[in-house]
C-alpha cells in the first residue's frame, strides 16, 4: 500500500506540473512535450487504480497519434504566435466568464453530495465488482449497450469532421502537378516509349 500510496501521489503530482506547463509554457514545442508527459502520467494513474486497458488506449491513441501530430504541426507550421497573443486583452473578459462558468460547474461535481446526495451510489450500478469481470469486459459491457446510441453519435461526429477536414484542404490549385491515376493506367507503351536503332559508335 505504501508504494502504490507513493506512486499515486508522484503521479498526481507530475501530472498536474505538467499540465500547469502545457499552458504556461512559451515554446508550443515545449507545450506539446509537457501535454506528452501529462498523457504517460494520467496512464499510470489508470493502471494504479486497475483499468489497464484505458491505460493502453491513452498511451496508443493520444500519445502516438494525436500528441505526435501535433508536435509535428507546430514544427512544420511558421505560426507567429506574436500575433496571436496581441489580442489577448480584448478577448480576457469572454474568457474570464467561460473560466467561471467551468469552475461552477467543477465546484458542482465536487460537491455532488450536498445537490443530489445519492448521485455517486447511482452512478456506480452499471459497473461490475471487479473480481468478477475483467477491466476490458466490463467497460465493453457498458459502452456497447447502455451508451451504444452516444458511441455511434461519437463516431458520425468524428467522421464528418473527417470528412470536412478532407474539403477544406483538397482544392484545386493552379500551377500546381496532381497526380492522375487513371490517365497513369490508361496510357500506352507507344505513347511512352520511343525506340530507336542506334548503331555502334554513333550517338543519338
Amino acid at each position: 500500500m505504501i508504494v502504490q500510496t507513493l506512486a499515486f501521489y508522484l503521479f498526481a503530482v507530475v501530472a498536474v506540473a505538467s499540465g500547469i506547463m502545457v499552458v504556461g509554457a512559451r515554446n508550443p514545442v515545449h507545450s506539446v512535450l509537457f501535454l506528452i508527459l501529462a498523457f504517460f502520467n494520467s496512464a499510470g494513474l489508470f493502471i494504479l487504480l486497475g483499468a489497464e486497458l484505458l491505460a493502453m488506449i491513452l498511451i496508443i491513441v493520444y500519445v502516438g497519434a494525436v500528441a505526435v501530430l501535433f508536435l509535428f504541426v507546430v514544427m512544420m507550421l511558421d505560426v507567429n504566435f506574436v500575433a496571436l497573443r496581441e489580442g489577448f486583452a480584448r478577448y480576457l473578459p469572454v474568457g474570464a466568464l467561460v473560466g467561471a462558468v467551468l469552475l461552477l460547474e467543477l465546484l458542482l461535481v465536487l460537491g455532488a453530495w450536498v445537490v443530489a446526495p445519492g448521485a455517486l451510489e447511482r452512478a456506480g450500478v452499471p459497473i461490475a465488482p471487479a473480481g468478477e469481470v475483467t477491466n476490458a469486459a466490463a467497460l465493453g459491457a457498458v459502452l456497447y449497450t447502455k451508451y451504444i446510441y452516444l458511441f455511434q453519435a461519437a463516431g458520425l461526429v468524428l467522421l464528418v469532421a473527417m470528412i470536412g477536414a478532407i474539403v477544406l484542404t483538397l482544392r484545386e490549385r493552379t500551377g500546381v502537378r496532381r497526380q492522375s491515376a487513371a490517365r497513369q493506367l490508361a496510357r500506352r507503351s507507344e505513347d511512352t516509349l520511343d525506340i530507336r536503332d542506334v548503331t555502334t559508335g554513333s550517338g543519338v
